[in-house]
């Protein structure tokens, strides 16, 4: 990782004396800086997880039909693009899942390697928003609002999505 200037504080824990480390876009301490490092360098990978990469695809493909009662009630539950969160109003997208439910997505891209497995997404090119699970590290990936909503509890384990939390926070203090 590299680093750079410092700034006053970590934007994970809130130290003071962070620095600013470029390839995650944001200043850590030494020791928010640290965490993770002694984890190997790729998730492992289960068979299943492959196999349903390669269903999920070609499932989201067949589109059914809209009879015009559907897209009355559909319009009610939400439709893709921004909004603002109605606990914590910060903007997010929606994107519909592949089960065919609503997730709000974060803007803006973090490399997998900073972001636990289950918090990982990818909006397919249709609009979907896909759950990594497992990720090569150098990858890219999204984060769902629902793990950063300042109106929540503060994410434990992740610095990155603790940072995330904090600058929502600071937005409705």
């Amino acid at each position: 990782m590299g680093s750079g200037r410092r700034s006053d504080e970590c934007d994970s824990c809130g130290a003071p004396y962070g620095t600013w480390v470029a390839s995650l876009g944001m200043s850590l301490c030494a020791g928010c800086e640290g965490v993770g490092a002694g984890l190997p360098a790729r998730d492992p990978v289960l068979v299943g997880d492959v196999l349903a990469g390669l269903v999920d695809p070609v499932t989201c493909a067949v589109r059914r039909p809209v009879l015009p009662m559907q897209k009355a009630r559909s319009a009610d539950v939400a439709t893709p693009g921004g909004a603002a969160c109605g606990r914590c109003g910060a903007r997010a997208e929606w994107h519909r899942t592949v089960r065919g439910r609503w997730i709000m997505i974060e803007p803006g891209e973090l490399r997998a390697g900073v972001v636990p497995a289950g918090s990982r997404w990818r909006v397919a090119g249709d609009g979907t928003a896909v759950n990594l699970r497992s990720a090569v590290p150098s990858d890219t990936c999204r984060v769902s609002h629902f793990d950063v909503c300042a109106a929540g509890p503060e994410p434990v384990g992740s610095p990155v999505l603790l940072a995330l939390w904090r600058g929502h926070a600071r937005r409705i203090a």
